[in-house]
């Protein structure tokens, strides 16, 4: 018990002086750097103490974390509602979405809401996008498009729509997934809405809408709306499945196209700016392509020549899920089977590839005789958060590791194993946990289908 508290007063503490917090997907800047300091270099004996845990739903979506609480948004399956065994099985599930806010000093719960849900998609473990965190306002967005705005005090509604009945918006077939993205006085959302109601921007405060535009027939995809700078003019980047767009912030007006035909609608990973004019972005069959943007053009520098998904045809980046790392000359990223790899930014070629990231519990020798992926780690997968000079990778079996990444290759400093992987969606009976931690408070806050759970990484 005294070591449950002494904990708590950290975290608390931390939240009080220096701490930086995680209110959306991938952080504070939606860049995936983990910016605070005075945290563990390797891990104390028996690993990071966990400061508390609580039970929750299933689902996809990971912790917000602000203003020291914790907004999780997870799917409360029907007492009679049967989980699909595997990700491509279809099939009605009943039950409630439910956003949760709680105590991030001691997980207790401040308040909670649900609303009805019944998922017709693949994939149907609950919803997938973090909540957004803004002032006094969380936003969040579940699988079958039901998109609110809640008083983070209390969890009232202030404004809510579904994209399906207000816009007659397609339901994807992984479901609503793009997490919405605020700037100003704009919440931005990709609707997937009919009559160029592709994009939306809504006013934040009543949910009005400002604009609507673009168009994509059938599955729109996945990736969330991101705001650069290019040609000294700030842009809207949206991917969807047949090409990556510029549009105006303000206006929605389009100010570039790219034709982008990705198979399968797999347009997950977010979009990340190269240095000063450049956008890379990367797919599973299609693999990567590097752009050069300017003010109101962009033309492709290099686009990826793969073959397939399996790793003798990949040739750069080909990523289901994991948003790639950008430093410097170099790309770092999850491939196809796992392969966590180095690649050149301006060329595409690869530099270098391990496997120790994403193969759970096997050891180096275990990895050393058998190095290639036999076909179960399809779609493995590992989140690469920077912070300082090396990385705190969260892999699909729950080990959280810290690590240097270079072009010299992949140095593993650490390694703990903090959660139990428990989504049966990958197939082959392989359990996973897909869902991107918080990272704040001098904390990793992760969970998976039956649990929250925050792990203090303070020195």
């Amino acid at each position: 018990m005294r070591l449950f508290w002494s904990l708590v007063v950290t975290v608390a503490s931390a939240g009080a002086t220096t701490a930086e917090d995680w209110p959306q997907w991938l952080g504070t800047k939606r860049d995936g750097v983990w910016r605070e300091t005075d945290l563990v270099e390797k891990f104390p004996q028996g690993g990071p103490k966990q400061v508390w845990k609580t039970e929750v739903g299933v689902g996809y979506a990971g912790p917000a974390v602000a203003n020291g609480k914790v907004f999780l948004l997870d799917l409360v399956p029907a007492a009679d509602a049967k989980l699909p065994e595997s990700g491509f099985a279809k099939g009605k599930v009943s039950g409630k979405e439910r956003v949760q806010c709680l105590d991030a000093a001691t997980g207790k719960k401040v308040w909670a809401i649900d609303y009805p849900a019944e998922y017709t998609i693949s994939y149907a473990a609950g919803p997938r996008c973090t909540p957004t965190v803004d002032g006094d306002l969380v936003y969040t967005l579940g699988a079958m498009g039901d998109l609110k705005a809640l008083s983070a005090a209390d969890g009232k509604v202030v404004w809510s729509k579904n994209f399906m009945k207000d816009y007659n918006a397609s339901l994807p077939v992984w479901g609503f997934s793009s997490h919405p993205l605020v700037d100003g006085d704009k919440l931005i959302c990709l609707a997937g809405g009919s009559d160029d109601r592709l994009v939306i921007a809504f006013d934040k405060k009543t949910g009005k809408e400002l604009w609507a535009s673009q168009s994509c027939q059938g599955d729109f995809g996945y990736s969330p709306p991101m705001i650069y700078e290019f040609g000294g003019k700030r842009q809207l980047i949206i991917w969807h499945t047949r090409a990556v767009l510029g549009l105006e912030p303000e206006t929605g007006k389009r100010l570039w196209r790219v034709d982008f035909d990705v198979r399968y609608a797999l347009t997950a990973p977010t979009p990340r700016k190269v240095g000063d004019d450049k956008l890379f972005i990367t797919s599973f069959y299609n693999g990567s392509m590097l752009l050069k943007v300017g003010a109101d053009k962009a033309d492709i520098v290099w686009k990826s020549k793969a073959k397939g998904e399996t790793p003798d045809l990949t040739t750069d980046l080909s990523s289901i899920m994991a948003t790639p790392v950008i430093v410097g000359d170099n790309v770092y990223g999850v491939c196809s089977y796992g392969q966590l790899r180095c690649i050149e930014t301006n060329t595409g070629k690869r530099v270098w590839e391990s496997m120790l990231a994403t193969r759970g519990k096997r050891t180096p020798e275990k990895i050393a005789a058998d190095p290639e992926p036999d076909g179960k780690e399809r779609w493995s997968l590992a989140f690469l958060i920077p912070q300082g000079d090396r990385y705190f990778l969260f892999n699909e079996q729950g080990d959280l590791i810290i690590a240097k990444l270079t072009p010299k290759g992949y140095e593993e400093i650490d390694r703990a194993h903090i959660i139990e992987p428990t989504n049966t969606m990958a197939g082959n009976g392989r359990l996973v946990v897909w869902m991107h931690p918080a990272f704040a408070n001098k904390c990793v806050f992760a969970r998976n289908d039956k649990e929250l759970i925050c792990v203090s990484l303070a020195k």
